[in-house]
Formats: C-alpha cells, structure tokens, sequence
C-alpha cells in the first residue's frame, strides 16, 4: 500500500544529502517534498499540513552530530512523527467481560463480516476464547450465510434466529445464549449502514445500548481513502467507538486513511487486516508501520509471524536431525509448509530491511513452490528419507510424475544438498568460524 509514498519519501530526502547542518532553506525544500508525498497518499489536508509544521519546528537548526548525516536526522524525525500521527503506542483490545461482547459496525462491503472470523479466529487460537459469532445482519441473508461459512472453517458457533428482523433483540439473546453454553466471547457482525441513514444509525446505537460491549469496532475499507477518514468521524460522532480496524491494508491504495484516520478520530487503529485468509490478521502496531513506510522494513512483525508457527519440541528434533545430517526432504517439506503458512510470500519478504524496495516491480507468485512440492511428493518414501540413492533413472521417474524437468529436478537436488550441509555448519560451528569456512569454499 505504501510504496508510492515511501519511493517519494526517499526521493524528498536526498535533498538533505551532503548538507553539514539542517537549515530553514534546505529543510523548506525537503518539507515541500513530503507534503506533495503525503497529499499525493491522500493524507488530509489539515493532518498533512499539521505533520509538515511540527518536523519542521522539531528539525531547523539541529545540528548534525558525528557519524549522523542530516537526511539520517530527517528520516529520524519523521520516522518520530510518523509513529506519533498513527497513535504512538499499540492500543489492545479489552477482552474483560464474561463473555466479553465485542460489536462490529461500518459501512457495507467494508469487511465486516469476514473480519468478525478473522478476529474469533485468532482469539480463539492465541487467548483460548470460546467464540460465538452473532448474525444481525437481518437485511442481507448473503450475510448470514457468509458467516455460517465462516464460523464452520474455524470451527466456531453461530447464533442466527430465523425470522426474526430485530437486531437488537438477537444481540442481547445472543449474548444470554453465550452465558448458558459457557462461550466467553461474543462477536457482533452487524448491517453495513451509511452515516446518512438515520434508521440504520439509530438502530446500531439501540443495539449498542442494549448489549454494553467492551469493543465497539469501526471497519472501514481502507482502499476508500479520505472517504473512510469522513465516515469514520460520522460514525464516532454517534456511537463513539473504542478503535479502527483497516481492512485491505494489502491493497494497491495510497494508505491515506491509515495516517489520517487517527488524528482526526482521535481513536487507535487496533487491527489491520493483510489479506483474504482467515490469518491475514495483524494489530496494529504504529512505529513498526512507519519503519515499513520509510523502506526499514519489519523484522519484528516477521519474527512474530515465524513464532506462530514454531512447534518447539519439533524445532529441537528438527535440529538434532540437521546436527546428524539426517535432515530429509519430507523435513524439508514440512518447512515449506511453515512458511506458507506465514502469509504472502512477497509481503514477507518486504518485511526484510531492504529488500522491499528490491522486490517491488518482482511478481513473486505465492505457488512459486508449487514444482518442488511436486517434485518431492514424486519421490518415494526411501527417496525422500535418503536423497543420495536418487540416481539417473530415479530422477527421470520423479521429472515425469512431477510435470517438471530434469534439469528442475537436479537442481532441487542440489539446492537441497547445499541447504543440509549449511544448516549443519550452523548447528555445530560458531558462527565466526563458519563464516571462515564459507570463504575458503568460495575459493
């Protein structure tokens, strides 16, 4: 989402390159730049003119200490602010309550009721709640069945009740149902509705009312730029909701509602939603997304995303196996499993200081392992477990039950042989010595 203003960022700063000291004169130039970068993102005016004044007062005059150049300075003021438009610190969601009673609203096709899964999902797996998501969406039956799908792919209820076209009544029955079948988690998937409908408006502030949530969630397109930033102030003038949930962050938008939408709010983004998976979920963490916007990259996020899928007993197996150099392609394929498990394979990869800026115009297709997973399930048993007896006429057999050649095929297996023994060097050398290593068998 953010490329194009991190490419016009990066472009505003190298102004500031070779200077000795930030000026009035060069950081005039440079600020100019930004503010065209930030409405160019369809940040709000006001948020953007605001931004604009305060990097400027915090950076005239500072003077360049050793070993920091001012652009570095300038990336680091604005790196400070960019955190501190986008609320500064991670809000978390309030899960008090028994059951705690979270209540969706937004606008329709904002990603509400696919969200709602999205979020019992991932309570579910990382606090241990017991969900029950609630369909009071009694106007759209698409939506109902949408999130019946849902619920039955994570394994959760559904309270629905047929026939009957009050919300309010179906919340607060849902939640008495909740109690009685010891569900600790209550998720309230309304109607989209537009601000301007005052019926609608009024029967969400009734459901509010009626049910006392401990979350009141705002879900908002963020594709729709300042659209969402106005909605979402309509939306919390009446039912002054506790947070923001941008959903399609992983869009081709210019990501003006993710800077603007908390100042003029004055409310947190508290989830971001990165894809159509039922994970594609993440909190919304300030200072990270401004490393992401200004081309950092996002170690910490991908480091996270890899723990989820860490098994530490197996990982400890895992690791005596490479230490015996008994590591085999069905390891190997459960790897590739791991890791595709993680999400997107080119938004992970930009999350490498680095090397988003590298890949951007690269289409990393997420079946790029689709011909060795092939590869590998055309191998028998014995083959996969003791790679060397792949002969000649083995690797033929395995080309022509993969749909792929010999030449993928010889090169799977020498990628393989290279991974085992580097995964060995690590387990069982020290890393200095390892990296001595693989020079002299550079040479």
């Amino acid at each position: 989402m953010f490329e194009n203003l991190s490419d016009r960022l990066e472009r505003s700063f190298k102004i500031l390159k070779g200077q000795g000291k930030i000026t009035e004169i060069n950081v005039a130039e440079t600020l100019k730049d930004v503010r065209k970068a930030l409405m160019e993102a369809d940040v709000n005016y006001k948020v953007a003119k605001q931004f604009i004044d305060t990097v400027k007062d915090k950076a005239i005059g500072q003077n360049v200490i050793n070993a920091i150049k001012p652009k570095e300075l300038m990336v680091k003021i604005v790196h400070d602010e960019l955190t501190s438009l986008m609320g500064g610190e991670t809000s978390q969601i309030n899960l008090s309550g028994n059951p705690t009673v979270i209540l969706m609203s937004g606008l329709q096709g904002s990603g509400k009721t696919t969200f709602s899964g999205k979020l019992a999902k991932k309570l579910k797996s990382e606090k241990g709640k017991r969900p029950l998501l609630v369909a009071c969406d009694v106007y759209r039956p698409a939506a109902i069945d949408q999130l019946k799908v849902l619920a039955e792919q994570i394994n959760v209820p559904v309270y629905t009740e047929e026939g009957n076209k009050n919300p309010v009544e179906i919340a607060r029955h849902a939640i008495d149902y909740a109690k009685a079948n010891h569900l600790d988690l209550v998720i309230v998937d309304t109607a989209g509705r537009l601000a301007v409908d005052e019926q609608m408006m009024d029967e969400i502030e009734a459901i509010k009312k009626a049910i006392k949530p401990q979350e009141t969630l705002f879900v908002v397109d963020s594709m729709t730029g300042q659209d969402a930033v106005n909605t979402a102030k309509t939306f919390n003038d009446r039912l002054d909701f506790d947070g923001v949930v941008l959903t399609k962050l992983d869009g081709d938008a210019r990501g003006g509602a993710a800077l603007s939408i908390r100042t003029v709010v004055t409310k947190p983004i508290k989830f971001v939603g990165t894809g159509e998976k039922l994970d594609a979920i993440d909190p919304f963490h300030p200072a990270r997304m401004a490393d992401r916007i200004l081309g950092m990259g996002d170690i910490v996020s991908l480091v996270e995303k890899a723990q989820q899928q860490f098994d530490e007993k197996e990982a400890r197996a895992l690791e005596e196996k490479i230490r015996k150099n008994k590591f085999n392609f069905n390891d190997f394929l459960k790897q590739i499993e791991q890791l595709k498990k993680m999400g997107n394979i080119k938004d992970l990869a930009s999350m490498i200081p680095g090397v988003g800026k590298a890949i951007k115009d690269i289409d990393i297709d997420d079946n790029a392992f689709k011909s060795i997973e092939a590869i590998i399930h055309s191998m028998t048993e014995q083959e996969r477990i003791n790679p060397e007896i792949i002969n000649g006429s083995r690797r033929q057999r395995i080309a022509k039950g993969s749909g792929t050649s010999m030449q993928e095929v010889n090169r799977l297996l020498k990628q393989f042989e290279t991974t085992r023994s580097m995964m060995k060097m690590a387990t069982t050398k020290n890393p200095m010595k390892m990296m001595r290593d693989m020079r002299r068998a550079r040479r």
